[in-house]
């Protein structure tokens, strides 16, 4: 079977903005690997422009957002395992920026969180960094700024574009890669409530139920109304409502790896094609233990799937939300055969359980940890302008004093056992760092590393890592109304 032969993308040169300074240059590698002993001076391998522009989702729909590059999704970076790397990042806009290269075991310097100790990218400047890629696999970079209520900032916009780091030796056999990103845009705040889609594996605990159903009562009987959420006009793959981009064009017989991202700043989607299942190879770009077929791929907000599809059905079908209501308002690409024509057929599936168990080690035992860190997830209904609060053991997230803060030393391993006391999913991440879920659905398991991984509604789960990044490391829920109003943390390594 052949493989795609995969090319360096090249983003042009790193003249710098009319007027404006370096802001900085930051030359950093993980905390593995030996760093430069001088700036890499010259031209930089890759420049990212950060300004407002334009996305055609539809020939009737044409919508104004902050861009990479002046596209969406951003240009795809492609990087190798180990190959040291030089990027400029230019900000055309009037705010101070940040780039966060998400799923990468980078320095604070360059992982892109203010909350970390990253400079920001000015406005009208720009800022070099250089660093090692790793580890290998399907990543992304986006924004990370806190927005609060202006929906234009943080993830609400279109700053977000996948990052794909060769590994050194790539087993993998396939005919050919498709990269798919997922986004909302036109985002406005609405309070029908956010609850938590039943999608995933594990039954509700019930002393969480309980607490998290007295939280919402007292709420009642206060008269708070629920807090905002966010909804959106318009939904699309790579830019382009279903039926407005080109189609996928295959050929009967063909292995295609799915290279998919879900750059939403706070949805859940879970996607199916008709006649086809889907044998997931990686999450979050590492390679799961147990490769498993699945017919619905379900992806937070900032999880990756790569997933490898045998196009043996002909015809023209919907790669699709299995939400119809998001499929009309565009969440979908054409799937077309060669010789095929007519319009695109749907078939929804049947439901579908989502259980990261499923790709883990077949023991599921994972070691013991040198300590573990309890974390409590409450919800504060309607506690600031109209928006939810979220708490972590009893408290949000402070920037002035950097708290909730846990202290870990370099080169022990740690569990973090979460709670959601809450009736909302959680896309739970944790930057500069790859760890492993231990515990899930009720069970312990083992093998699945991630950087991002869901927690249901009144569920809880534990996930483990090897503190082996000097410094802090932000640990925060994805969504970002929930992130901007306390769901946050800081992890410090010494």
């Amino acid at each position: 079977m052949k493989v795609a032969r995969r090319e360096f993308l090249k983003l042009g040169g790193a003249a710098v903005v009319g007027g404006a300074a370096i802001a900085g240059i930051t030359t950093s590698t993980s905390c593995q690997r030996t760093p430069p002993a001088q700036p890499p001076g010259g031209k930089a391998d890759y420049t990212v422009r950060i300004g407002t522009g334009l996305v055609e989702l539809a020939p009737d729909r044409v919508v104004s957002t902050r861009l990479y590059n002046d596209q969406f999704p951003g240009p795809l970076l492609r990087f190798t395992e180990g190959k040291p790397v030089v990027v400029d990042i230019y900000n055309d806009t009037d705010t101070p920026e940040q780039l966060h290269w998400h799923g990468q075991t980078l320095p604070a310097d360059v992982d892109g969180a203010a909350e970390e100790g990253t400079p920001y990218i000015p406005a009208h400047g720009m800022r070099r960094v250089a660093f090692v890629p790793g580890p290998p696999g399907l990543r992304y970079y986006h924004t990370h700024l806190v927005a609060g209520d202006d929906l234009s900032l943080g993830t609400y916009n279109g700053q977000a574009g996948p990052v794909y780091i060769e590994p050194k030796h790539n087993p993998g056999r396939y005919d050919r890669e498709v990269f798919l990103t997922l986004k909302e845009f036109e985002p406005f705040l609405d309070r029908s409530g956010d609850m938590g889609t039943p999608y995933l594996a594990g039954a509700p605990i019930p002393q969480l139920r309980a607490r998290g159903e007295a939280a919402i009562a007292q709420a009642r009987a206060r008269g708070l109304p629920p807090g905002f959420d966010l909804e959106y006009t318009t939904l699309a793959i790579n830019g382009r409502e279903l039926g407005h981009g080109d189609p996928i064009r295959v050929k009967p017989g063909e292995r295609v790896l799915l290279q998919l991202l879900n750059a939403s700043a706070t949805q859940t989607r879970g996607l199916a094609l008709p006649g086809h299942t889907f044998t997931v190879v990686a999450l979050d770009g590492n390679p799961v233990p147990t490769p498993a077929r699945v017919p619905v791929l379900w992806l937070s907000a900032a999880e990756r799937i790569s997933a490898l599809v045998e196009m043996n059905t002909p015809g023209v079908w919907v790669l699709g939300d299995i939400n119809e209501d998001a499929q009309r308002r565009g969440m979908g690409v054409v799937v077309e055969y060669a010789g095929q024509t007519g319009p695109p057929q749907w078939i929804p599936p049947p439901p579908f359980i989502w259980d990261y168990r499923v790709f883990g080690a077949p023991d599921g035992n994972p070691p013991p940890p040198d300590h573990v860190f309890d974390m409590m997830i409450e919800r504060k209904t309607d506690a600031d302008k109209g928006f939810n609060v979220w708490t972590i053991n009893g408290q949000s997230f402070s920037a002035k004093t950097g708290q909730p803060r846990f202290e870990v030393e370099r080169g022990k391993r740690y569990r973090l056992r979460v709670s959601n006391a809450t009736e909302n999913n959680h896309p739970i991440h944790l930057h500069r760092t790859t760890f492993e879920i231990t515990h899930i659905a009720g069970t312990p398991t083992s093998g699945v590393r991630k950087d991002v991984v869901m927690l249901g509604a009144y569920q809880a789960l534990a996930i483990d890592f090897t503190a082996n990044q000097p410094g802090l490391s932000l640990f925060h829920c994805h969504k970002q109304s929930h992130m901007d109003f306390g769901f946050m943390a800081l992890i410090n390594c010494t």
